[in-house]
C-alpha cells in the first residue's frame, strides 16, 4: 500500500443501494411482494411529482407490517455485495480513513446486509421503521437540512456538511440521480450507472468504477 501523507483528512461516504449492493433493493422488494397501486408511485418519484421521503413512504404504506421478516429474508437471500466491499473497507481502515454509509435504504434490511462488516452503527445513515401499526411505517432520523429542500428523506448532503469543506477530504462513492448533490459538494466522485452519466452531462469530474478493486487500486496509487 502507498503510504500517504494528507492535508486534510479523508472522509468516504459510500452509497448503498446499487453501490454496495449490485441492485437497487427498494425495487427489488417491490417487483417482488408487488403490492398493488406501487408503480404509479415509482411514476410521481422519477417524474419528480413526489419526492423520495414521500413516495417511499407511500410505498412501504402498501405492505402489512407483518411481512417484515419475509421481506428481510428475501433481500438477505437476494441482494448480492458488490465485489471489493470488504478490501475498500480493509484499505479504509489501514489509511485512516473514516468510511460512512449513505443509504437511502431502510434500517431493517441495511443493517442485516451489513452486520457481517462490522461497521459502526453511527457510521451507517439510513431511513428508520416502525412495524406497530398494520403496515409498514418509515421514519427519517435524517431529513435535509436548511441547506436542502428536496425532502430526501434520507439526506446524504446534510450527512457530507457535518465535515466542512475546509476541514475533510470529501470522497463520494455513488450510483444514482440522488447522488448527483452529494457529488457537487466531493473533492472526489466515484461513479457508476446513472451518476456517470449525469457527471458526464454536466462536467462533473468522476473516476467511473464497476467494483471496489477499481475504488482501492485508485486511491491506493495517490494521484489525488
Amino acid at each position: 500500500m502507498t503510504e500517504r501523507t494528507f492535508n486534510k483528512p479523508p472522509v468516504l461516504f459510500c452509497d448503498f443501494d446499487g453501490t454496495i449492493t449490485m441492485s437497487d433493493n427498494i425495487v427489488a422488494v417491490m417487483k417482488h411482494f408487488d403490492p398493488p397501486g406501487w408503480a404509479p408511485i415509482v411514476d410521481d418519484i422519477v417524474a419528480l411529482r413526489k419526492s423520495v421521503r414521500q413516495g417511499v413512504g407511500e410505498m412501504f404504506a402498501l405492505i402489512p407490517s407483518a411481512r417484515r421478516q419475509e421481506i428481510t429474508d428475501y433481500i438477505l437471500s437476494t441482494a448480492g455485495i458488490r465485489p471489493g466491499f470488504r478490501e475498500l473497507l480493509d484499505w479504509c481502515q489501514k489509511s485512516g480513513v473514516e468510511f460512512y454509509v449513505t443509504s437511502g435504504g431502510i434500517d431493517f434490511f441495511v443493517y442485516p446486509l451489513l452486520a457481517p462488516f462490522d461497521i459502526p452503527a453511527d457510521h451507517i445513515f439510513c431511513n428508520g421503521s416502525s412495524f406497530e401499526g398494520e403496515r409498514i411505517e418509515i421514519l427519517w432520523p435524517h431529513a435535509c437540512d436548511e441547506h436542502c429542500d428536496n425532502d430526501c428523506g434520507m439526506c446524504k448532503t446534510a450527512v457530507i456538511r457535518r465535515f466542512p469543506k475546509d476541514e475533510y477530504t470529501r470522497i463520494l462513492i455513488g450510483d444514482s440521480v440522488t447522488d448527483f448533490a452529494g457529488a457537487k459538494l466531493a473533492d472526489l466522485v466515484f461513479s457508476r450507472s446513472h451518476l456517470t452519466e449525469r457527471c458526464r452531462e454536466l462536467g462533473l469530474a468522476h473516476v467511473p468504477f464497476e467494483t471496489f478493486y477499481d475504488v482501492v487500486k485508485y486511491l491506493d496509487e495517490g494521484n489525488w
